[in-house]
C-alpha cells in the first residue's frame, strides 16, 4: 500500500492530531513500517493452528481478597486536617 501525504493528513484529522510536516513524514514512515510488518506476517502458514485470544492459558488469576491493614482508624484520622469522634471533618457543601 503506497502511503500518502493526502492519507497521512486525512488520518491526522480523523484522529484530531495536529502534525507538523517533519511528523507527518516520520509518520508516514512508520505506518509504512507496521503494514509492511503486516505483510511479512501474512506469510506465515497458520493452517491447522488453534485460533486464541490470549498468548497464556492462564484464566482469571486473580488473588484472594484479604483485608491487610484492619480497622486502624486512629492512624487515619492522625492524616485528617480535623476530624470528630471516628469521622473526618469536611466543609458544608450543600445548603
Amino acid at each position: 500500500m503506497n502511503i500518502t501525504d493526502e492519507l497521512i493528513g486525512y488520518i491526522s484529522d480523523l484522529s484530531r492530531l495536529y502534525l507538523s510536516d517533519e511528523e507527518k513524514e516520520k509518520a508516514k514512515g512508520d505506518l509504512s513500517d507496521v503494514l509492511s510488518y503486516i505483510d511479512k506476517l501474512n506469510e506465515l502458514d497458520t493452517k491447522g493452528m488453534p485460533e486464541m485470544s490470549h498468548p497464556f492459558e492462564a484464566v482469571n488469576c486473580f488473588r484472594e481478597d484479604v483485608v491487610t491493614n484492619g480497622d486502624d482508624r486512629e492512624n487515619l484520622l492522625a492524616n485528617a486536617p480535623e476530624s470528630k469522634g471516628s469521622y473526618y471533618k469536611v466543609f458544608k457543601t450543600v445548603e
